[in-house]
């Protein structure tokens, strides 16, 4: 099911999946590591996660996204974990990472079949990207806190998307 969702400029892209919503269980998710390693949801089990998913990992609001999330994990109590996650290829993530320095959280691709994307309703049909959005997920797996920015160049609410997970621990 595609729905009106992102804006791109003047122009409302094409999104796929159903928005996930404060108490829906996480779905589970496949996603590749810069290292070519498979992570699912099981291997954050017990632990506060924090999804930022984001278009492209070479633009400017996305990096900024990114970078910000790999400085508050620095300091996050160690039972809450961050997730970058995008469509981009596992060799553009590596390099941005290593020439960014970005060393406290994973980033993660999506790229192989699109259902994170999917399943979590951030799949742009239109550019075959994620929708910019932060997900907090509680300990049993439960989403605590969902946030979708309709427009592709706005960020996300990094002050909320913390708190609620730092309340969590």
């Amino acid at each position: 099911m595609a729905r009106k969702g992102m804006m791109v400029g003047p122009v409302e892209h094409r999104v796929q999946g159903e928005m996930l919503m404060v108490g829906d269980k996480a779905p589970d998710f496949t996603l590749m590591a810069v290292d070519r390693s498979s992570r699912t949801l099981a291997d954050y089990a017990g632990k506060v996660l924090i999804i930022s998913t984001i278009p492209s990992i070479d633009t400017s609001v996305c990096s900024a996204q990114t970078r910000r999330f790999n400085a508050e994990a620095a300091n996050l109590h160690e039972d809450i974990r961050v997730i970058t996650v995008s469509a981009d290829l596992t060799f553009a993530l590596k390099r941005y990472c290593g020439a960014e320095g970005i060393s406290n959280h994973e980033t993660l691709s999506c790229y192989m079949d699109m259902k994170f994307a999917d399943d979590y309703g951030v799949h742009d049909l239109d550019w075959r990207v994620c929708q910019r959005a932060v997900f907090v997920i509680d300990r049993e797996g439960i989403i605590r806190h969902a946030e979708y920015v309709d427009v592709i160049g706005h960020e996300v609410n990094f002050d909320e998307a913390l708190r609620v997970a730092k309340s969590l621990v």
